[in-house]
């Protein structure tokens, strides 16, 4: 019964927010074909993990400049320092980073660059609400450092990732990664429609507030 109210509640938000948003989707995709960095309109290497921690394409708005994750700071030795502060955190605050456009800079703090993961949930590879889809390549490195934190992956990938989820509304970068992995395995074992519901309702609001966002 979860899985059916899930899906349902799945197609019915995703229909109805890119019916909402889809002047705004035109909008931004418009502003990043024509920002003059010559890239696509979604981001070029989008691969994320997905359940089952199998790889899939994640839609998002290209809010950095091409070849931002493979060969820029080779490109640049002069912003070494820079590129030190990136590897420390895994990211840097909006206005520092010079991956990203100037376009970027604007859907980056609205969140709104993550809208077109709708096109995700329709397709069933993400749902409304789940764990945060990481990199491959992030994955890997978290599990490296904190070890412990597989079990509670391994879970917490058991079900779909979501556009949002327990960990956007709870604090995101202010909490730890081992922090976050059980957060979102216990999530994954409750299978709560009602808990879905409520973070659909509380992603607004974090979304004006800002809180726990690195920018």
């Amino acid at each position: 019964m979860y899985s059916f109210l899930k899906r349902a509640l799945d197609l019915l938000v995703a229909i109805v927010a890119l019916i909402v948003f889809s002047p705004i989707l035109l909008l931004f995709a418009l502003a990043v074909k024509f920002d003059g960095t010559k890239g696509p309109v979604f981001v070029d290497i989008g691969t994320r993990i997905g359940k089952g921690r199998k790889p899939f394409y994640m839609y998002k708005f290209r809010s950095m400049v091409p070849g931002a994750h493979v060969d820029f700071w080779e490109n640049h030795p002069e912003l070494k320092e820079v590129e030190k502060e990136w590897k420390k955190i895994g990211k840097l605050h909006i206005d520092k980073d010079p991956r990203i456009t100037k376009v970027g800079r604007i859907i980056r703090k609205t969140d709104l660059d993550e809208l077109p993961q709708l096109f995700n949930v329709l397709k069933g590879e993400m749902s409304i609400v789940g764990p945060r889809a990481p990199y491959p390549e992030e994955l890997d490195r978290y599990i490296a450092e904190f070890p412990d934190t597989e079990k509670d992956v391994n879970v917490a990938y058991s079900v779909k990732p979501g556009l949002t989820g327990v960990w956007q509304v709870s604090g995101r970068n202010s909490i730890t990664i081992p922090a976050r992995y059980k957060m979102e395995a216990d999530y994954a074992r409750r299978r709560n429609i009602l808990e879905d519901i409520k973070i659909i309702i509380q992603t607004p609001i974090v979304m004006i507030t800002r809180r726990g966002a690195v920018e």
